[in-house]
């Protein structure tokens, strides 16, 4: 009587693999039994017990399936290319059983991915759960479209899917941003009964809201009758990562109203990352509240995104005591921390917390210098951003990425040495990306050069031929030197390819609800003091020696339209609303899509002055905080 084998675990695997080399496995079939392999040294006893479970089948054929059960567990990959290669000599390489596991193995590994296709393909009955282990290889390593293909395949042969396999596949449509292909196998899953399971519901949820469908991952979560933490965590940050901050933490408030108090630490940061986004400070705060009363708040994950969320909301000093208590400082908040400061400006006080970091026990890592080089590059610190750069591979052995590069860019563009900056694109290991060139096309415009703004766009157009706000930069430099047959070309090239110019936005936070703005807006119920407010202020400025700067508006129009046309730019409205909505002496954030504007910046610092207030404008590419008719940005953006 056989004795029954018991699972092996790791300590198993090092002492009974008679393991031979996977060379020889590469090169071996099993119509080749004599095949000769290279073996490790091992125990006598074990070569002993190994053989005589080897004189039996069924002995044998438990002995490997334990062995490499323990391989999946372990993940341990060399060691089961090594009994793939035993199991091959035996004739047992294409057991279903076996193979399925050794599937998975590979399945596990990106660089095994391979040989788990050609195995699977050689097995000549596939299960369920054989083609879901391929299939969540693909969607967890790519590449993603196999997996697709691999699901229609299984289609095909009159397989059912199960809710194992279509939360993988839904997986690969989210990193695919595939929609179309999504939504049919979304029906899908409602014809065959699984779109109302938690796995596949909180797939579909996913799906969605990384496709940017934010209301139909609403649906799908509105039509659950079981809802768990993961299936209410997965809407939250549907909401959260689309730019909805406030369904985010109503339907927190909703989930706690359920009875569901699992509250994760990744709700938590979704929302607080939401929140920094849209500058919604106040819901920050309550969330904040919320951490501190269930206990998160000591969590290093939540204390990062706190700091993250004060400084992306302009109250970096905040930060800075969050930081400074934090028990433990891991790269992860020094990088916060760093990127908070250089955001806001205050590119010496970036550069003084590198410097601790240095001195402590966090090794600086690519995010580091990413927040480092950036801030030098609000600052206009040439000279120690390039230092920087240049210590970052000498002392530190990291490689420049394209993030770095686009710094560079910035730093060396807005310097007014553009040549360098072209110079050093040119000359990139890696291929430019439209951050490159945007950034190159930015700093053209800044300084009026015609002929790099134009080699800028023609990259650009061949990487995002659909992006407006290209052709959009490129028509404003040609405006700014007063080339206006060029902006006629510009437009008549986007009205070819139907693109629209973005729509200015700005919007600002107010007993927690945000108030956004248009330009030329008069929508908001109280427009009229709005207004009122603008028209009050710009009268006070005049007295003061304000003079409205048309140089923004890029139309070949009269100067009194012009003046009217900048005179209601959103992030004035926005502001217009603070001032007559809040106390006097608070501070004000207001947060726009796109750059302030030369004028709107002068108007900004009047503003301060005249109604003694703190301004902080978050716009697309930096913090300006304006007090007492000056900007921390010191008129460098």
């Amino acid at each position: 009587m056989l004795t029954p084998i018991k699972p092996l675990h790791c300590s198993s695997i090092s002492r009974v693999l008679l393991l031979f080399s996977f060379d020889s496995f590469c090169s071996l079939s099993s119509s080749k039994p004599n095949h000769k392999f290279k073996f490790y040294s091992v125990a006598p006893q074990i070569l002993t017990e190994t053989n005589r479970w080897s004189s039996s089948n069924r002995a044998s054929h438990g002995f490997y399936s334990s062995l490499l059960q323990d391989c999946v567990y372990q993940k341990a990959i060399k060691p089961g290319k090594q009994i793939h290669a035993r199991l091959l000599q035996m004739g047992f390489g294409y057991d279903p059983i076996l193979a399925t596991k050794l599937v998975n193995l590979y399945a596990i590994y990106c660089d095994s991915l391979p040989f788990a296709r050609k195995l699977f393909d050689k097995i000549p009955k596939r299960n369920i759960f054989l083609w879901n282990v391929l299939i969540r290889g693909y969607a967890w390593n790519g590449p993603l479209e196999e997996a697709l293909n691999l699901y229609y395949d299984l289609l095909k042969l009159g397989l059912k899917p199960d809710n194992f396999t279509l939360p993988f596949v839904l997986k690969a449509c989210s990193g695919l941003t595939a929609v179309k292909a999504g939504e049919e196998i979304h029906e899908h899953a409602i014809m065959i009964g699984w779109a109302s399971d938690i796995f596949v519901g909180a797939a579909l949820i996913d799906m969605y809201a990384k496709c940017g469908i934010v209301r139909k991952s609403r649906e799908v979560f509105d039509s659950m009758h079981k809802r768990d933490v993961v299936v209410w965590n997965s809407m939250i940050a549907a909401y959260g990562q689309n730019g909805y901050p406030l369904g985010a933490l109503n339907l927190c408030r909703e989930m706690a109203a359920s009875g569901v108090r699992m509250v994760t630490v990744a709700t938590l940061v979704t929302i607080l990352s939401a929140s920094a986004s849209h500058g919604a400070m106040g819901m920050g705060r309550e969330i904040h509240g919320h951490a501190w009363r269930h206990g998160f708040d000591g969590q290093d994950k939540v204390r990062t995104a706190l700091i993250d969320m004060y400084a992306k909301c302009g109250l970096v000093r905040v930060a800075r005591r969050l930081f400074d208590g934090l028990s433990e400082k891991r790269v992860i908040s020094w990088n916060a921390m760093i990127a908070g400061y250089g955001m806001h400006g205050h590119a010496c006080e970036a550069m003084a917390m590198f410097d601790e970091m240095k001195k402590s026990a966090a090794e600086p890592d690519h995010v580091t210098f990413v927040g480092v080089l950036s801030a030098c590059s609000h600052g206009g610190m040439i000279n120690e951003g390039q230092g920087i750069y240049d210590s970052m591979t000498r002392d530190y052995g990291i490689e420049p990425r394209v993030e770095h590069y686009t710094c560079m860019i910035s730093l060396l563009g807005h310097s007014g040495r553009l040549q360098e900056a072209t110079d050093l694109i040119l000359g990139m290991p890696v291929k430019p990306d439209s951050g490159i060139w945007g950034a190159l096309l930015s700093s053209c415009k800044l300084h009026n050069n015609v002929v790099l703004g134009e080699l800028a766009l023609e990259k650009l157009i061949e990487l995002e031929p659909d992006d407006a706000g290209n052709y959009v930069l490129l028509s404003n430099l040609y405006a700014q030197t007063g080339n206006w047959e060029g902006v006629a070309k510009m437009r008549l090239l986007m009205k070819e390819k139907g693109l629209k110019k973005s729509i200015a936005c700005s919007w600002i936070e107010f007993k927690g609800k945000v108030h956004a703005f248009l330009a030329g807006d008069i929508s908001h119920p109280k427009s009229d003091e709005i207004y009122m407010e603008l028209e009050t202020l710009g009268g006070l400025m005049k007295q003061l020696g304000y003079v409205v700067d048309t140089g923004s508006v890029f139309h070949d129009v009269e100067d009194d339209e012009k003046s009217s046309m900048v005179c209601s730019h959103s992030e004035r409205l926005a502001i217009g609303f603070g001032l007559i909505s809040t106390g006097l002496g608070s501070s004000l954030l207001v947060t726009k899509n796109l750059s302030v504007c030369n004028d709107c910046h002068t108007w900004i610092k009047f503003v301060s002055k005249i109604a003694e207030r703190e301004i902080v404008v978050r716009d697309v590419n930096r913090y300006h905080h304006f007090k007492d008719g000056s900007c921390s940005c010191g008129d460098y953006w």
